[in-house]
């Protein structure tokens, strides 16, 4: 299961309530792209909400592809974000912290921690797969990134 698929919608019954409609707490659920990002949903939030959301749209959803939000593109930037926070050096708890304040979403800081772990070991194999295949600005590359995401 993707990173991606963990990531819910904070205050999601007050957000329901404002937008007068369900839909489901992941954030990247196709629904929940549907009703918080386009069309008269964003009308209905409080200010504070519509600003978290627009900034939400506009860090992760600014692609010119026909089928956005349902490209792919969304999911892949929000994966880089979290890299990044985690390169910065922020732990699982701190990056649910920060994700929360930003753009208004949570996840569990121990779904954040296999997602790191999962891209460390995946580095690792890359960085490997390159030194065999005589690849060392690849494999020099993973190291780099690797290493960002253990310090």
């Amino acid at each position: 299961m993707a990173i991606t698929d963990k990531i819910y919608v904070k205050n999601h019954r007050q957000l329901a309530s404002q937008l007068e409609t369900s839909f489901p707490k992941g954030a990247f659920k196709g629904a929940t792209l549907d009703i918080l990002f386009q069309g008269e949903g964003l009308s209905k939030l409080d200010n504070a909400t519509r600003d978290r959301v627009l900034e939400f749209a506009e860090d992760f959803m600014d692609c010119d592809c026909e089928a956005n939000p349902h490209c792919g593109h969304p999911e892949r930037k929000f994966v880089s974000y979290l890299l990044e926070l985690r390169a910065q050096g922020l732990g699982p708890d701190a990056i649910v912290d920060v994700m929360g304040d930003d753009y208004m979403l949570y996840a569990y800081p121990g779904d954040i921690l296999s997602f790191l772990d999962d891209s460390v070991r995946t580095l690792e194999a890359v960085e490997t797969l390159a030194d065999v295949d005589g690849r060392t600005d690849v494999a020099e590359q993973a190291r780099t990134r690797r290493r960002d995401l253990v310090r």
